[in-house]
């Protein structure tokens, strides 16, 4: 799986030329760490006004989660991080050497990254890994049929506001999770080379009206009949609780969705 990926100098030369902690519930699944942690966080709802973009004014607390078995961060097999071009908005298509695009219903992840003990004001200059499933529920890099692939990830440093956005798409609902997106914190671009660095480590869950309609389209095949066999109540990530992890999200199948989470530190 290695040999398919170059490097090309890695994440060191992204910052020339342009200028990411185990959780609770992984002790449960995989039976690693001894602890229970908690991310800090806001609080973040389900609304449909589009001026809505997830930043709340009162913070609560956003619970740390598992990076799953397919973070290509290094920590379980490949990494993304140390490959030139990972700094990027748009994650749609695979690089570093690597071609192929994955396709779906167009999706913006819009993450405010902010300071729970500063009054939730917003950080700039920490880094946002961010990667998820296609629209078959395959992982990049891992799953089989796109094992030669690295799209569906990227990391983006935050701006003045706080914020990352990154162009992806919906991503499927596959068999025994509800749809979610991962992402991890890093204090900064150039820390953001080594998992070993992050800061914060947690999962975006999709409201269920916007996957519906999504998963009701002829392209997300079995995603529906996922859907319908797993709730947030009984998913092993959010089932003690999503309300601070649910995003919202705005939009329509047609024009795409927009998906606002923010995140406290």
């Amino acid at each position: 799986m290695h040999g398919d990926h170059d490097e090309f100098g890695g994440l060191h030369r992204d910052l020339g030329l342009t200028g990411v902690a185990m959780g609770r519930r992984q002790l449960l699944r995989f039976g690693l760490g001894a602890g229970a942690l908690y991310l800090l966080g806001c609080g973040n709802s389900t609304g449909t006004d589009d001026d809505d973009d997830g930043s709340n004014a009162a913070c609560s607390v956003i619970p740390e989660e598992t990076a799953g078995p397919f973070p290509g961060d290094g920590s379980n097999g490949p990494s993304v991080l140390n490959q030139t071009g990972v700094v990027r908005g748009d994650i749609r298509s695979s690089f570093a050497g690597l071609s192929g695009t994955a396709d779906g219903v167009p999706l913006s992840i819009v993450l405010t990254i902010v300071s729970v003990s500063g009054a939730c004001a917003p950080l700039s200059g920490r880094a946002v890994y961010v990667w998820h499933c296609d629209r078959l529920g395959r992982y990049s890099l891992y799953s089989s049929g796109a094992t030669n692939q690295n799209y569906l990830r990227g990391v983006q440093e935050t701006d003045a506001s706080g914020k990352v956005t990154f162009t992806s798409v919906f991503p499927a609902c596959y068999s025994g999770r509800w749809p979610h997106i991962h992402f991890e914190v890093y204090p900064s671009l150039a820390a953001a080379t080594s998992v070993s660095n992050k800061i914060k480590t947690s999962q975006l869950a999709l409201p269920k009206a916007p996957c519906d309609l999504v998963y009701a389209t002829a392209n997300y095949t079995g995603s529906a009949a996922n859907l319908s066999q797993v709730s947030l109540a009984t998913d092993n990530v959010f089932a003690d609780g999503s309300a601070n992890e649910l995003a919202t999200v705005t939009g329509s199948v047609a024009s795409g969705y927009s998906a606002a989470l923010t995140v406290g530190i």
